[in-house]
C-alpha cells in the first residue's frame, strides 16, 4: 500500500504556525494581513472556493477583504475596484477567482493587480520572478505541491520528473519550480504521442490535465511518487456526485509509494498557500524585520 500525501492534515499544520506568527506580528504591526477575494456572479464551485478561503482567514487571523459582485457588472467597473484595493494600505493580497462571466475578460483584469499583492502568483512580473529564480509571490497550487513533498522528505534534486498538464495555472509553473530545486523536468500535455512511455518513465508524476481518470496503472513506474492536482465532478448513473482526480487511485495506489488522495491532497494546500503568501505580502509591507 503507497503512503499517502496528506494535505489536509499538512494545511491543518501550516494554518497553526500561520496563526502563530500572525497574531506576535500584529501586536508589532498594528494591523492583522488583509486579503481581498472578488467573486463574479454565483457559480456553486466557486462559491464553496470563496467561502473555504474566506473561513481559512479567519481562522489564522486575515482580515477578509472579500467583495462579491453581480453578474453583470462591467470590465471597467472590475478594474477600478481592483484599483482600489490596490491602493488599500490594510489589504496585502487581492485574488480574482476564476472562472468569470463570458462578458469579463480575466487577463487584463489580472494584470491590473499590483505584483505585489498577487497572492495568487499569475502576474507576468511574479512568473518572470519565478523564472528569475527571485522572490516573489508564487503560484499557489504548484507552491503546495512543492510543500507537501518537503514535508514527506521527498527528494526532488536530481530526480526524473514528468509533469502532466501545461496550464499557467499549473504544469508551467509546476515545472518551472522543480527546475529551480534541480529536478530533470519533462512536460507533457493530453495531446502528448505515447504519454504513458514518457510517464512510466518519471521517479515523480505530476498530473494536472483536468481530465478524470486519464493516468492508469499502466502509465506508471512501479515506486513512483504520484502527485494528483486534478479535481473533476462527476455524476453517476444514480444521480450521486463524487470528486476524482486525473489518476485513477484504486489501479495505481497499490503500485507506488507515495501518492495524494482526492480530495484531501493538494486541495488543501492551495488554500494554505495562499494565506502563506497573504503572510509574506504583508511582511515585505510592514516591514521585513518584525520578528
Amino acid at each position: 500500500m503507497a503512503n499517502l500525501l496528506d494535505g489536509k492534515a499538512l494545511a491543518q499544520k501550516i494554518r497553526i504556525q500561520l496563526q502563530q506568527e500572525i497574531q506576535s506580528l500584529q501586536a508589532q504591526a498594528g494591523r492583522p494581513p488583509g486579503l481581498g477575494v472578488l467573486m463574479v456572479g454565483e457559480n456553486p464551485a466557486s462559491s464553496v472556493y470563496v467561502r473555504n478561503k474566506e473561513r481559512a482567514c479567519e481562522q489564522v487571523g486575515i482580515a477578509s477583504f472579500g467583495k462579491h459582485f453581480p453578474t453583470n457588472i462591467t470590465q471597467a467597473e472590475l478594474t477600478e475596484v481592483i484599483h482600489s484595493l490596490n491602493q488599500n494600505s490594510e489589504v496585502d493580497g487581492i485574488l480574482l477567482q476564476l472562472p468569470l462571466p463570458p462578458h469579463l475578460n480575466a487577463i487584463p483584469l489580472l494584470y491590473e493587480i499590483s505584483p505585489d499583492k498577487d497572492v495568487d502568483g499569475l502576474h507576468p512580473v511574479n512568473m518572470g520572478r519565478l523564472v528569475r529564480g527571485e522572490a516573489g509571490l508564487r503560484s499557489c497550487t504548484p507552491a503546495g505541491v512543492m510543500q507537501l513533498l518537503r514535508e514527506y522528505e521527498i527528494e526532488v534534486t536530481g530526480k526524473d520528473v514528468v509533469v502532466v498538464g501545461a496550464s499557467i495555472l499549473v504544469g508551467k509553473p509546476m515545472a518551472l519550480m522543480l527546475l529551480e530545486a534541480e529536478s530533470t523536468v519533462s512536460i507533457t500535455h493530453i495531446k502528448t504521442k505515447d504519454l504513458a512511455k514518457l510517464t512510466c518513465e518519471a521517479e515523480i508524476l505530476v498530473v494536472a490535465a483536468g481530465y478524470p481518470k486519464l493516468i492508469t496503472a499502466s502509465h506508471v513506474k512501479p515506486g513512483a511518487v504520484v502527485v494528483d492536482v486534478g479535481i473533476n465532478r462527476l455524476t453517476d448513473y444514480e444521480g450521486r456526485k463524487r470528486i476524482v482526480g486525473d489518476v485513477d487511485f484504486e489501479g495505481v495506489e497499490p503500485l507506488v509509494d507515495y501518492i495524494s488522495p482526492v480530495p484531501g491532497g493538494v486541495g488543501p494546500m492551495t488554500v494554505a498557500m495562499l494565506l502563506q503568501n497573504t503572510l509574506w505580502s504583508y511582511k515585505q509591507r510592514v516591514g521585513k524585520n518584525l520578528e
